[in-house]
């Protein structure tokens, strides 16, 4: 199936241009305003790279496991959610490590995503998934509630994204969220082996290690926090934080996606007055204990990404974008309809770019891929009603005969067209309230052409800030910069695209997700100093030019 490309037309006669390939696009009626030269874009279909010439630097072993720990440990993973060997891999843990766990003697442990009414303590089920020992636990009614839609997602999901207005602090959920804890170590720790090496993920699962630690446990145990985490004053906001932190330093190694995460822990001991650095190295002490705490970015496949084909249930929604992207200039989102994705804000933005620059009218396209998510929650409802009425205001206002300014689909999209709808786009749209990576914004740099690439607008929110400053990075909710970093996205000359997009290529290719977990485990195993060998530091990226003052706003 041929992409759809960005090849830029202009008029004969634009000396601020570098590609000069045609004739600029008639615009409909008398009424509507010239278009600016600069954005006079045709579409072309470039040629599609096959898997054969990829870089071969990105072809890398599979399994990560065995060269970092060594053949006589064992690594033994603890996530919220698993895998199913039976599907597909879902869902941004399932698809990290995955494949690595697919092909390594491990054992991988956590929730079986199953509930049940029955109160007793839950029993180990165990199950292979390639070379790796799959064993997971069920969670009653009343575990679930309180835990995982309770502390998990109504206290911390909301605080750790800086959206405390959205939080329930009802006390009975941490308990049930310590009680969770507690019960699924206990079962775990039966399992383990003296040379075992553990990595527990992300926020569900904080206080693991502590429960562990009190079972008597001394293997070494690392932490990765997928989320954001945030300022102290905004920590403070959940009553039992304390209790919280001090269960975190239960860790060895604690790994957080961006710098910004890591300074943030050491402030919030600072000002608590319950820890200091270490010599100002990566280690922390705090309440009376010590961990090293390192910012590990995580990295996509970009190998797996190039090689992914469109699904034939995408077929309809490639078949829309692709007209549109024959005739206009593109703009695209690709999210889950989270609060912390901040869409209706992007779209208030997209409108007001369309008000001041009514040039673009008929000549630009906002495609929203917003998937569902936590439907039966009444407040993803009434985000998904917001949403859909925006889109539905900002078409009756602007739209003409045959174009709507916003192409919005509440669903989701197969994964495989995404690289494609990537590549069709001018400009890619990340710009969440607050995101620990997002890794939509490596997605679209490594899937973008680089001969002709597109601009990537992103909130500093996001932890991919921190490598990809090449980007237009505007300040979360800031509608007036994000409108004027659309403007400049779409009038950026070529040259400059180039230089940007090979800067931040460069970056999402070197520290992918082998980067990832390759630093992760030797960091976890061996000599924290030497983990992150000179070069490889997470904020690389190229520093922010003077120039995007006024994108930023």
């Amino acid at each position: 199936m041929n992409s759809v490309g960005k090849s830029k037309a202009s008029p004969p006669a634009s000396p601020e241009r570098e590609d000069h390939r045609g004739q600029a696009p008639q615009t409909a009626g008398p009424s509507r305003p010239p278009l600016h030269p600069q954005l006079a874009r045709l579409q072309t279909a470039p040629p599609r790279r096959s898997s054969a010439q990829h870089r071969p630097e990105l072809r890398r072993s599979r399994s990560d496991v065995s060269e970092t720990l060594g053949h006589d440990r064992r690594l033994v993973v603890v996530s919220n959610r698993m895998v199913d060997p039976k599907k597909p891999a879902a869902g941004g843990l399932a698809v990290a490590l995955g494949e690595m766990m697919h092909d390594s003697a491990a054992l991988w442990f956590g929730w079986s995503n199953k509930t049940t009414s029955d109160p007793a303590p839950a029993m180990v089920r165990t199950q292979s998934f390639g070379r790796t020992t799959l064993a997971q636990v069920d969670l009653s009614t009343e575990q679930h509630d309180g835990y995982y839609t309770g502390f998990s997602n109504s206290v911390i999901w909301p605080v750790f994204h800086d959206k405390v207005k959205w939080a329930d602090l009802n006390p009975a959920y941490f308990k049930a969220y310590k009680e969770v804890n507690r019960m699924m170590a206990s079962q775990l720790a039966p399992m383990l082996k003296e040379n075992d090496v553990l990595w527990i993920h992300d926020y569900h699962l904080i206080p693991f290690a502590q429960e562990l630690r009190e079972l008597g446990c001394k293997q070494r145990i690392g932490f990765f926090n997928h989320i954001p985490l945030p300022s102290p004053e905004v920590i403070k906001q959940i009553p039992q934080h304390r209790e919280l932190m001090e269960a975190l330093m239960s860790y060895d190694l604690i790994g957080m996606q961006s710098p910004k995460d890591v300074e943030n822990l050491r402030l919030y001991a600072e000002t608590e007055g319950v820890g200091r650095l270490v010599d100002e190295g990566p280690e922390l002490d705090a309440f009376g204990k010590k961990a090293v705490v390192q910012a590990f970015p995580i990295g996509i496949d970009v190998e797996n990404l190039k090689e992914l084909v469109p699904s034939p249930d995408s077929q309809k929604v490639l078949d829309q974008v692709r007209a549109q992207a024959g005739k206009r200039m593109l703009m695209v989102g690709v999210d889950r309809l989270d609060y912390t994705k901040d869409v209706p804000g992007r779209l208030k933005a997209f409108k007001k770019l369309l008000q001041d620059q009514p040039q673009l009218c008929n000549h630009v396209t906002m495609v929203q891929i917003a998937a569902p998510t936590r439907e039966a929650v009444p407040a993803y409802a009434r985000l998904s009603e917001k949403t859909q009425k925006l889109a539905d205001e900002i078409n009756a206002e602007f739209a003409t005969g045959d174009w709507k300014p916003v192409m919005y689909f509440n669903e989701s999209v197969d994964r495989g067209a995404l690289p494609e709808i990537y590549r069709m786009s001018q400009v890619g749209l990340v710009t969440p309230v607050a995101d620990g990576m997002n890794l939509v914004a490596k997605e679209y740099v490594a899937a973008q052409q680089p001969e002709d690439p597109g601009v990537l607008v992103l909130s500093t929110g996001a932890g991919a800030a921190a490598q990809l400053s090449q980007s237009l990075l505007v300040p979360p909710k800031d509608k007036e910069a994000a409108a004027k970093a659309y403007a400049r996205a779409l009038t950026m000359p070529l040259d400059e695209r180039q230089r940007r997009h090979a800067k931040q290529v460069e970056n999402v290719e070197r520290q992918d997700l082998h980067w990832w977990r390759q630093k992760y485990l030797a960091a976890l195993t061996k000599n924290h100093v030497a983990a992150l060998a000179d070069g490889d530091s997470p904020e690389q990226g190229g520093a922010s030019s003077s120039s995007e003052a006024g994108a930023r706003g």
